[in-house]
């Protein structure tokens, strides 16, 4: 039963939600010497930037260090002309400018980075990989960021979701939350808003994407994002900015079921030949290292699905001498697999996007498309790979394998997307603007419930991009947040 407020607590700033952006902010603000709580409705912190592997950044002493020459006017123009300058320009310069100097403030934190790395092969070496356990290397940037947070005195209120953001006389003044049934108010004259967007809200995505999700489209690394923050900004006055734009992406079987090594998935992303449910080849395969343009050539399809075909050729290939497409950093291209056993299971337990045969028109029936197209469909394709030029989609000569046989093998797609990339409109400040485009004082928002750094896809030239926006943004609301309290730096 809940109290009219059983708790309350006041602080100078009020931080909604814990992952990469809420905890870079928090810790900037403790750094001024300013009272902060961070309120996460999880019992973990982190979010989905847990499993992050790098961030984005331009101009790094890292990059320096390797001789990186890419500079921020450069990397300015790339992300605007990729976006056809659909994405807000200011703030787009104030998180280009901001990167390098975001590595070096983690660095001094104790977390560590791999290198400046590219997503494939000869590409931009923006992308900052972390140091840490396999899958865990933006878990270990969050612990670093806790522990200094809370040696700072930093307050992180876990299983505590906030449901009202407090305004009076168009000001900001705190936020109201929940823990164990129980009301508490926040007393803040700035709040911050990081929870993550929106991502598992089955009705905002098929209100503003068209999308259903968990039947045509799966989520990635999402838990419980609801779009709470988002919500809480626009009944606060704020204006919508970025709803409906996804990190898309293209995923195998291993999404749709469990129980597999993730071989399967690994399989599913070569640059083998791909069919749509019309038994037609839809694109040049070895777009996937950009998982971007992947996912976009994907959502096109009938059925927002299609069919990855390999042969007993292709296994040996995997075996013998490694794969063309890697997983980030977490499987390299040349790392050697087998598939075997993954097959065998998913057969066994009668998967239904899985599927073996004698022949291709057997394997067309059991995939249910045309025999005949599926046939004409392949003759072309290996017509092409024996001349060495893909007439069709002109994929690179070096992945034009022919597909004979003996055995057949198809693996299902499905798009998927890691997150959703936007909600509330903000300035280069991270400032959030109502309706006519003026700021709120004292609300503030940044990372994925932040709209205006992308077009309609996300930028993959700008690898890392996410987290490094998550980072930055927090950084640049909390700065910007102190100034409005008046709160300056202790000397």
């Amino acid at each position: 039963m809940k109290t009219a407020c059983a708790e309350i607590l006041t602080v100078n700033l009020a931080i909604v939600g814990s992952g990469a952006c809420g905890l870079a902010a928090a810790l900037t603000v403790a750094e001024y010497g300013a009272k902060v709580v961070v309120l996460e409705k999880q019992l973990h912190f982190g979010g989905s930037s847990n499993f992050a592997e790098g961030m984005f950044g331009v101009e790094s002493d890292l990059q320096r260090r390797q001789y990186v020459g890419i500079t921020r006017d450069e990397a300015f123009r790339m992300i605007m002309e990729y976006s056809h300058w659909r994405a807000n320009p200011r703030l787009v310069r104030a998180v280009v400018d901001e990167s390098a100097e975001t590595i070096r403030w983690l660095q001094r934190q104790g977390v560590k980075f791999l290198g400046p790395k590219a997503m494939w092969p000869d590409g931009l070496r923006v992308w900052h990989v972390l140091d840490g356990p396999h899958r865990a290397k933006g878990a270990a940037m969050n612990r670093r960021l806790v522990d200094e947070a809370t040696t700072r005195g930093v307050a992180i209120r876990l299983g505590t979701p906030v449901t009202r953001i407090l305004k009076e006389n168009g000001e900001i003044t705190g936020v109201v939350a929940e823990k164990g049934g129980q009301t508490i108010q926040i007393n803040s004259k700035a709040v911050i808003i990081a929870t993550g967007g929106y991502a598992n809200n089955k009705e905002w995505i098929k209100k503003y994407t068209g999308f259903d999700l968990g039947v045509d489209l799966f989520s990635l690394g999402n838990f419980d994002k609801t779009g709470d923050g988002i919500r809480m900004a626009w009944e606060a006055g704020g204006a919508e900015e970025g709803m409906g734009v996804l990190q898309l992406g293209r995923g195998g079987p291993v999404l749709t079921g469990v129980e597999s090594t993730g071989l399967l998935e690994i399989a599913c992303n070569q640059p083998n030949i791909r069919i749509n449910q019309d038994g037609l080849r839809y694109c040049d395969e070895n777009i996937q290292p950009n998982f971007t343009f992947d996912g976009n050539a994907l959502v096109r399809q009938r059925g927002r699905c299609a069919y990855s075909i390999f042969d007993e050729s292709a296994k040996r290939y995997w075996s013998d001498k490694g794969v063309d497409a890697g997983a980030g950093f977490r499987l390299l291209p040349g790392t050697r697999i087998n598939i075997e056993e993954d097959l065998k299971k998913a057969l066994e337990r009668g998967r239904k996007d899985v599927f073996v045969a004698d022949s291709l028109e057997e394997l067309a029936a059991k995939i249910r498309v045309d025999p005949a197209v599926l046939m004409s469909t392949v003759d072309e394709y290996n017509q092409f790979c024996d001349k060495g030029h893909d007439d069709l989609f002109a994929k690179d000569p070096l992945y034009l394998r022919p597909l004979r046989g003996p055995r057949f093998y198809a693996l299902k797609a499905y798009v998927l997307f890691i997150g959703t990339l936007g909600g509330i409109k903000i300035n280069h400040k991270m400032e959030v603007l109502d309706h006519k485009e003026k700021r709120i004082p004292g609300l503030y928002a940044g990372g994925l419930d932040a709209g205006g750094m992308y077009g309609d896809s996300y930028d993959l030239y700008a690898a890392g991009g996410t987290l490094g926006f998550a980072v930055s943004s927090g950084r640049i609301a909390a700065r910007n947040a102190l100034e409005y309290l008046g709160i300056k730096a202790r000397i």
